[in-house]
């Protein structure tokens, strides 16, 4: 039997939608798109775009969201669209239809990475995919998530965990949150660990330090994505207050994760998805990041024997959600 079923990553900057047709249980891409969310008003219209004339009836489709869904609705932080199963299944001729966190789709599509689309910051001593599992992606936002091992299967937990208070570590990273914390009131992980989050970095150090911007920087700051402009910047050494806020966002990032791997007791894995891990790999693998994980006291020598892994695949919500879709022929 073969079924044709729709996946969707549906994030605040791009919406990635793929048509898969399922053999013996597996998805196999028939056709993808990436889309630039703010073109459209809903993701019912980006799938009228997507689907258009094709003549396979879908048979189930589902769709990472980024933020809880609750009673089949998802109302996303970073992103002006209200999301419903119903009425994504009506705009679909029937489909079934699932919603899910899209963190909870990473996580998923984690599991069907090949060796190619991994590289390992930390080599664990703990048998890889026999435990618990975390998951951390710092993209447009901070999601977290975590696969539960039980009877030789994985199931995903959602989580909104990078809405959680920022814990700074040492004296800069105070400043830092007292600098975030007059302009936001609420400092969440979210607001360091993600695209903006980055630039909210560096405009803290710009100012700290009172070190005048380059007028170069300033017209690509104006021009470009400045959370890129700047990670490109620091991995090309081209300017100080680029390179530290890189720097610290790093450090930032492996102490979360460290973190979330505690709470999960990740003794499985973990996993960094998300758009800027494989775009900053090489302020990952310096060994910043990985102190920074380590850094908790008594529980080191654990966190020592966990494997830690960059998922190399942008599209590894997608696949994800398409072998969601799948189990629920």
């Amino acid at each position: 039997m073969t079924a044709v079923i729709l996946a969707g990553d549906v994030g605040g900057t791009k919406t990635h939608l793929g048509l898969f047709r399922v053999e013996h249980g597996a998805p196999a891409l028939l056709h993808e798109h990436l889309y630039h969310t703010s073109g459209f008003k809903s993701l019912e219209d980006v799938c009228a775009d997507f689907v258009g004339a094709d003549k396979d009836p879908i048979a189930s489709a589902c769709f990472g969201v980024p933020g809880p869904v609750i009673g089949g609705e998802a109302r996303p932080t970073n992103l002006p669209w209200i999301l419903r199963e119903g009425s994504l299944s009506h705009a679909l001729n029937g489909s079934r239809i699932r919603l899910i966190n899209d963190l909870g789709a990473a996580a998923y599509g984690v599991m069907h990475l090949a060796d190619s689309e991994i590289h390992v910051l930390q080599h664990g001593t703990f048998q890889l995919h026999q435990g618990d599992i975390a998951i951390i992606a710092a993209g447009t936002g901070l999601g977290e998530s975590a696969l539960v091992f039980e009877n030789d299967h994985y199931y995903a937990v959602a989580s909104e965990g990078g809405h959680v208070n920022f814990a700074p570590r040492d004296d800069e990273q105070i400043e830092l949150y007292r600098y975030l914390h007059a302009r936001f009131g609420h400092v969440s992980a979210e607001r360091v660990l993600s695209g903006p989050g980055l630039f909210n970095i560096y405009g803290f150090l710009r100012e700290h330090r009172r070190t005048p911007e380059p007028q170069w920087l300033t017209e690509r700051l104006k021009q470009e994505d400045a959370s890129a402009v700047v990670s490109e910047v620091a991995l090309e050494h081209r300017d100080d207050v680029c390179a530290h806020a890189l720097e610290m966002f790093v450090d930032i990032y492996g102490s979360e994760t460290g973190n979330l791997a505690l709470k999960v007791l990740a003794l499985g894995g973990v996993y960094l998805s998300g758009g800027i891990a494989p775009k900053i790999l090489p302020a990952l693998t310096d060994g910043r990041f990985m102190r920074a994980f380590l850094d908790k006291g008594r529980l080191e020598q654990t966190l020592a024997k966990i494997e830690v892994r960059v998922a190399l695949n942008q599209a590894t919500g997608l696949i994800g959600a398409a072998w969601c879709a799948a189990a629920a022929l």
